[in-house]
């Protein structure tokens, strides 16, 4: 990969922009390729890379959109819609990497059960929380009886989880859902 400083130069900037880009693509092109990422939780490879970035992003074009119709109302960007297998994940992203490494369990004094389910994409996570500790998490089969339940479709959960307008279900308890706030 080409580094060192951009030229001063706007016509030999972009070819050199160019460079960098084209050195970043071959470097991501192996998902099995060492990387670092800040998360010890996570493989240090470019597809968790990769899987973080294409999150990320997702998320914030949300936001974009949302920005772009002038409103947070779940229902002012009806044509974008996630996949749900790539929703499923991102849910499963937030659960189960990110949320067990948050800092601040000890914020929380919730204690209880949660049932996340991601109905299309026919997939189920239990998180159980106990005071000032991080949640256990847990993918599972079956529905259950818990204190707050999220459910919906996989896109529906995936915007709800990450605290974006959504139309999924909330029942119960709410307040259990305070711990699993998107970061």
């Amino acid at each position: 990969m080409t580094r060192g400083q951009p030229p001063a130069d706007w016509t030999e900037l972009l070819s050199w922009w160019d460079e960098q880009l084209q050195g970043m693509l071959a470097g991501l092109a192996d998902p099995a390729a060492p990387a670092w990422l800040p998360w010890t939780r996570y493989e240090q490879t470019t597809r968790s890379w990769a899987r973080r970035q294409a999150h990320e992003t997702a998320i914030h074009r949300l936001d974009a959109e949302h920005a772009l119709a002038g409103s947070a109302e779940a229902s002012a960007v009806p044509s974008l819609v996630f996949d749900p297998e790539f929703a499923a994940d991102g849910v499963d992203e937030l659960l189960a990497w990110m949320l067990p490494t948050r800092a601040k369990w000890d914020q929380f004094d919730l204690s209880g059960s949660v049932l996340v389910h991601a109905a299309d994409a026919g997939r189920m996570w239990r998180v159980v929380l106990h005071p000032g500790q991080p949640g256990t998490i847990e993918p599972v089969t079956a529905a259950f009886e818990a204190d707050v339940t999220v459910a919906g479709t996989a896109d529906a959960v995936y915007r709800r989880v990450w605290g974006r307008p959504s139309h999924a279900s909330v029942t119960g308890d709410v307040r259990l859902l305070e711990p699993l706030a998107a970061p």
